[in-house]
């Protein structure tokens, strides 16, 4: 299996370029290609792609070589595999186990429990649900806040946002992402997941699904363009308007793939019919498969463009896996890790993350800044939080801008060192994920990383996560699957873990659930500790 893996990264480089046929991409454009050009970066954000959905290997060996697992031999992702190979690509990163934090903490490099976005936002309604923090964030982003695109707007980026949105309720400013620092805003909305992918049933409009019909493509309606090539051909149509303007551009390319509903991609049916797998399974598979075309089309077109060398790429899900294959708290899905999307586990919050420059050059003036390993993998932590301070540090940009001299405190890190492929023992290997809500896979939970030790505190334990116990402890090096709960076997440990996450919540000011009367909920420490 890994002979295969290996053989198909090493053919990517040698993939030849798919032509846009009819679509005006054929053009070279020499602008934005000078030495002095500012960097152009290119964030592609796949919604519901956990680390296990891809042919890319990204999980390790006690040797740190990439293990091959079986899911790895289902999906089908070659520009993934062709990206990997020019850069790096992260075995622990992690997101927030929902979509909405995940976005406002990519927009703000802030952690969810500080900015209150804790959970996906409802465009119609409040949905802190039952026992949820009443103080959380359901309003999202708003203008005047301090966002990325909007310092790179200010830095004299062209800033671009091609997909999903989902960044604050549907009447609210912040629905749209114009208002959120983008200088162009096709597609996105208030909503995460597509009325329908069919432009034959024009992406939702008129059907049952129209609250959630996707705006701005009304170009493809009635033909039998997939949503995520009518977004691809929207998003590069932008970048070759960048660079004939010769202005630099940071493109959010956000696909509403591989959300439900798990619609086939047509394009890509035929690769799973044999595969033994359910046919929602064989679905979401087709999904993936036409995101990593997406990916090759546009690492195709900034080849094309003559900006390849001047544009640093990241990829990355927005939390962890919706594969439908299998239970939410089993080692299914995410195989060999636990859980999913929603879940407290490993599954719900490990995702896939490369960077690279879209063609490595060492000699290249902004990689000589930024060297990015190439064909490695960091096994150091990292989230989603480092992104903003990583690129806003790329572009040379101050984190608040000239937003009413406002501060605006960043829990992300700059990854720059970690990029090279070496340890930095400055970048902080620890990891705080909130979710003070309910319902979903996992309700009212909160989990804390510190390296290889994880500990999740159940606000309201159930039978149905730990059976019932309000604490859970896993040491991820030894237990990759967490499948042994070291609660009652380390006490010492698990007190001086959830003294740290207790003492984290705080410090980001987080939102907690609630009791019978409405009061907040802190976490207690566990039996023998000092709650002082």
């Amino acid at each position: 299996m890994a002979n295969r893996i290996t053989k198909r990264m090493g053919l990517a480089f040698a993939v030849a370029t798919l032509a846009f046929a009819g679509a005006g991409f054929g053009h070279v454009a020499s602008a934005g290609t000078a030495s002095n050009s500012p960097p152009n970066v290119v964030l592609f954000l796949v919604d519901d792609m956990g680390v296990m959905d891809t042919s890319v290997p990204f999980l390790t060996d006690d040797a740190g070589q990439a293990v091959v697992h079986p899911l790895n031999e289902f999906y089908r992702t070659p520009a993934m595999e062709r990206l990997a190979a020019k850069g790096i690509r992260f075995n622990q990163f992690s997101a927030m186990s929902v979509c909405s934090p995940t976005r406002v903490s990519i927009m703000t490099g802030q952690n969810a429990a500080r900015h209150r976005t804790t959970n996906w936002i409802n465009p119609d309604r409040n949905n802190a649900g039952p026992g949820g923090a009443a103080e959380w964030n359901w309003g999202g982003l708003k203008p005047g806040d301090v966002t990325l695109p909007g310092r790179l707007r200010e830095g004299g980026y062209r800033t671009i946002h091609v997909g999903k949105g989902h960044f604050a309720p549907r009447d609210s400013a912040g629905a749209d992402p114009a208002a959120l620092g983008f200088d162009v805003n096709i597609a996105g909305a208030s909503f995460g997941a597509p009325g329908s992918y069919f432009a034959a049933k024009n992406f939702g409009w008129g059907g049952p699904r129209a609250h959630h019909a996707v705006p701005g493509l009304e170009a493809y309606h009635g033909s039998d363009t997939f949503l995520t090539e009518a977004l691809t051909i929207e998003a590069c149509k932008q970048v070759s308007a960048a660079v004939a303007d010769q202005q630099p551009f940071f493109l959010y390319l956000s696909h509403y793939a591989v959300h439900a509903p798990f619609e086939a991609d047509p394009r890509f049916s035929a690769n799973y019919e044999d595969s033994g797998k359910p046919p929602a399974a064989r679905a979401f598979a087709t999904l993936i498969e036409g995101m990593d075309k997406s990916l090759g089309d546009v690492l195709d077109h900034l080849d094309r463009l003559g900006v390849a060398e001047n544009t640093l790429v990241l990829f990355l899900g927005d939390n962890g896996t919706d594969a439908p294959l299998g239970h939410e708290h089993a080692v299914a899905c995410a195989a060999p890790l636990r859980g999913k999307k929603g879940s407290h586990y490993e599954g719900g919050t490990r995702v896939p993350f490369i960077a690279a420059w879209a063609e490595p050059n060492p000699d290249q003036v902004h990689q000589r800044r930024l060297p990015i390993a190439v064909g490695k993998i960091q096994d150091r932590m990292a989230n989603v939080c480092d992104l903003f301070p990583t690129i806003l540090g790329l572009a040379e940009l101050e984190p608040s801008g000239a937003v009413a001299g406002a501060s605006h405190t960043i829990d992300g890190r700059p990854l720059d060192l970690l990029l090279t492929g070496a340890e930095d023992p400055d970048h902080p290997s620890r990891f705080l994920m909130h979710y003070p809500h309910a319902p979903h896979r996992s309700d009212h939970w909160t989990s804390y990383r510190d390296g290889d030790w994880k500990v999740i505190y159940h606000h309201f334990p159930t039978a149905s996560a730990a059976a019932g116990s309000q604490f859970q402890l896993f040491q991820l090096s030894d237990d990759p699957s967490e499948s042994y709960d070291l609660a009652d076997s380390e006490p010492e440990r698990l007190l001086g873990m959830m003294m740290a996450l207790i003492e984290s919540l705080e410090t980001h000011g987080a939102a907690y659930p609630v009791d019978s009367d409405g009061q907040p909920l802190r976490p207690r420490l566990p039996p023998g500790g000092d709650d002082e």
